[in-house]
């Protein structure tokens, strides 16, 4: 097999939205990077059944809204 065709894989620390952390794999970052998680099974409507809204990042979801509030 060809040398560094796969790309480095190490452990990262993960946040998720509700503050709890935890370790896994990955080829994201560097060795022992934090990624802060948007979005996680704890907030997405998949996973809860829709109780929770998603956060409105940019005005998407406002301008959306608006383009199509007279629509029904």
């Amino acid at each position: 097999m060809k040398k560094d065709l796969h790309p480095d894989y190490h452990v990262i620390n993960v946040v998720m939205t509700n503050g709890t952390t935890f370790q896994t794999k990955s080829t994201w970052g560097k060795e022992g990077d934090t990624i802060n998680l948007d979005i996680d099974p704890t907030s997405h409507p998949a996973w809860t059944g829709g109780n929770q809204h998603l956060l409105d990042r940019g005005g998407r979801v406002s301008r959306f809204k608006d383009k199509f509030k007279g629509f029904a």
